[in-house]
């Protein structure tokens, strides 16, 4: 697989700023000073990652509560994000959304979402509306293997194939529906339930960037010349609990351990990148270094921001009072 090396450079930063930003957010909870919950997506980073490398702002993708690193994926900018999880009015929905509600309309955004398989049906309409308007773009559905079983995903994915539209329902299946195994929980598999509503179905290790790459670039490709939509099933793993506090006791004592020694996706990727010759670690490192000195200053200029006033209660608001 030939991948540019501007790709491969922009690629490594998305994932490496989502890890620095998430890693941050673990410490900076545990200070009591950011409102509502967490939801971390380390471990995660290929697959938001190696999905929106292929989109571009017209595109459009609706995420889960574990939003943070999809937002990046999609180039949401760190400080506007930071500012947000404090809930300041710097942040880009202006401190009103917090964590699981981050969204940026402008750049094809469409938001987290605290409400368990609430984007599959929000990318239908999207995906419609990319058909009707016949601007080549493609809607993203990020959904937890927990969701794949809500009836509101299995309409979307129904409603999809009947519409014939350009979507693309992405199954980041991390093991675990908050505390239940998928593996307990999913009757049959991901596969099958693509093929009962007549879809293709894709599928790749979310610990590799390169395998993520491919199969999202071939349902994507599949979606936006007009066949219509495309399950891709991405395995992986979360590394921390299903939200910050969870104290992981369904999980075995050294799994996490384990995934974080031998399932890394970002020392993968550099392994295959700098022994491929394809990119230089002096490169990766200088990225890493900037990386965190962004985040450094997003925490800084989050805490420094305002809060939203009396004045904000009544702004953004569908009905005037």
């Amino acid at each position: 697989m030939q991948i540019a090396r501007d790709i491969l450079l922009s690629s490594y930063r998305s994932m490496r700023t989502i890890r620095e930003f998430e890693e941050r957010l673990h410490v900076e909870f545990a200070t009591g000073e950011i409102p509502g919950f967490v939801h971390l997506y380390c471990g995660e980073e290929a697959s938001g990652v190696g999905v929106c490398s292929h989109l571009t702002e017209k595109d459009t993708i609706a995420s889960t509560h574990r939003g943070h690193g999809h937002c990046i994926a999609k180039g949401v900018g760190v400080d506007g994000m930071m500012a947000e999880i404090y809930g300041r009015q710097t942040g880009v929905c202006r401190g009103k959304g917090g964590s699981m509600h981050i969204a940026d309309l402008s750049l094809g955004m469409l938001g987290a979402n605290g409400i368990v398989g609430g984007g599959p049906p929000l990318i239908c309409g999207a995906a419609l509306s990319h058909k009707i308007l016949k601007d080549g773009a493609v809607a993203i559905a990020f959904y937890g293997d927990g969701a794949s079983n809500e009836g509101s995903t299995l309409e979307s994915l129904n409603l999809a194939t009947v519409w014939n539209i350009p979507a693309v329902f992405v199954v980041e299946d991390n093991g675990y529906g908050e505390a239940t195994g998928s593996s307990y929980a999913c009757a049959g598999n991901q596969k099958d339930r693509a093929a009962g509503f007549g879809m293709p179905y894709f599928e790749c290790d979310g610990n590799d960037f390169f395998a993520v790459y491919q199969a999202a670039g071939e349902a994507i490709s599949h979606a936006r010349n007009g066949n219509g939509p495309a399950m891709l099933h991405v395995h992986l793993a979360r590394w921390y609990g299903h939200f910050e506090g969870d104290a992981m006791t369904y999980r075995a004592d050294n799994e996490v351990a384990k995934l974080r020694a031998e399932h890394d996706c970002l020392v993968n990727f550099r392994k295959r990148v700098t022994e491929a010759g394809l990119l230089d670690a002096s490169a990766l490192n200088d990225l890493d270094t900037a990386v965190k000195s962004e985040i450094d200053a997003a925490v800084a200029a989050a805490k420094a921001a305002p809060l939203p006033d009396e004045a904000d209660l009544l702004k953004d608001v569908y009905v005037s009072y």
